[in-house]
């Protein structure tokens, strides 16, 4: 009993007094409710102005010849002799290629005899016409007589013009049997070979002059009409980049090609023996506009059931503004309406933001860094009593 009656007078341990203690801290922290701090969220912005904008602009093209001709025979017949090959330099008149001129060389011989026929009584009727021109003097033969063999004559004179032209074209035809070059340039492509047999008219032979080149390039449906009128054009070869060579725009063409899209453009370039058929260029455009635009990054549109707008910046707090895009520069956006200038334009953290939210405009050299979370400060407090009541009852 004497036992007992100690452990009942024993007092309680330290252990048990700090665990009250941080439950009684940990009870009150859960009491007051959580301050409520304000969302001012840290954004970029700009100040847009009206400008003239420039027009820069690239694209790739191919050298191409101005004049280039697709050659073929003017009369059918069977290839026998091909003259040259794709890449030949050839001169105005050099032969390119030979048809088979047997069958044109028997209808010249044909055409030469009817000739010779015609002659034949061409010389009869004007023989006559003097025989009986001498009769009529001498009151031989009636007046009629002498202007029936007079028409004779006549007649057989055209028909000795008609033989004589059959004969030239069948001369020329013969002629056609051996295609020359009407220019001096080179061949680009050969469309038929030995042992085949052409239509007339068929092209079987391309040449290409080398004195006149353009470069050949496509724009895209938003870019045609702007460019169109840009003066300022530099071609720049992939062979030699850092030689700028001036172009001008000298065709558009009015209809969009069928598979890519886009309109072909022809850009004349002075001659040049570094320019050659065939190489890759780059045209390049730089102009300003007639009217000063607005413009903005692409970062600061904000797309919401297939509307664009932009955040504008009004005493420290956001509003949403639709606005009309009106085509790119660059990297840039153009707005044709919905903001003017002077106004302030949020270019960064546009998807973080609602409307009416404050926000603090971040100079240009800051950085935004992500806070780190903090705990209550009862809790903290409360674990850290808790994390204390061993060491005491150890320090015991």
């Amino acid at each position: 009993m004497p036992a007992l009656k100690n452990l009942r007078q024993r007092p309680l341990a330290p252990i048990t007094v700090v665990t009250a203690g941080a439950l009684a801290v940990l009870l009150a922290a859960c009491s007051k409710p959580a301050e409520k701090v304000e969302d001012i969220r840290p954004v970029r912005a700009i100040v847009i102005n009206e400008n003239n904008i420039g027009i820069n602009a690239e694209f790739a093209g191919e050298v191409r010849a101005r004049v280039e001709s697709r050659l073929g025979f003017r009369v059918g017949g069977k290839v026998t002799a091909r003259k040259v090959d794709p890449g030949t330099v050839v001169k105005r008149g050099q032969v390119l290629m030979q048809l088979d001129p047997q069958d044109l060389k028997l209808s010249q011989t044909q055409a030469k005899a009817g000739l010779r026929a015609t002659e034949t009584a061409r010389d009869l009727a004007k023989a006559e016409l003097k025989r009986y021109q001498e009769l009529r003097v001498t009151n031989f033969v009636s007046q009629a007589v002498l202007d029936a063999k007079l028409s004779a004559f006549t007649a057989a004179q055209a028909q000795v013009d008609a033989a004589q032209a059959a004969y030239f074209g069948q001369s020329n035809q013969a002629g056609y049997a051996t295609l020359v070059a009407d220019i001096d340039g080179v061949v680009t492509a050969v469309d038929a070979e030995v042992g085949q047999v052409v239509a007339p008219g068929t092209p079987v032979v391309r040449v290409a002059k080398t004195t006149e080149k353009e470069i050949v390039i496509g724009l895209p449906e938003d870019k045609v009409d702007t460019l169109r009128k840009v003066q300022d054009v530099t071609v720049r070869l992939w062979a030699n980049p850092n030689a700028a060579i001036p172009g001008k725009i000298r065709e558009v063409s009015p209809v969009a090609d069928a598979a890519t899209r886009t309109y072909a453009v022809k850009v004349s370039i002075p001659d040049s023996p570094e320019v050659k058929l065939g190489m890759t260029a780059m045209v390049q455009f730089a102009s300003t506009t007639a009217t000063p635009m607005i413009r903005v990054p692409l970062t600061a549109l904000f797309y919401e059931k297939s509307t664009t707008s932009v955040w504008l910046v009004d005493k420290d707090v956001v509003r949403l503004v639709p606005v009309q895009v009106g085509g790119t520069s660059g990297n840039e956006v153009v707005l044709a309406s919905g903001v003017k200038s002077g106004q302030t334009v949020v270019t960064a953290g546009v998807n973080l933001l609602k409307q009416g939210q404050k926000v603090k405009i971040l100079p240009s050299d800051d950085v935004v860094a992500p806070a780190a979370p903090v705990a209550p400060a009862a809790p903290a407090a409360a674990k850290a009593a808790v994390a204390a009541a061993p060491q005491a009852e150890a320090a015991k």
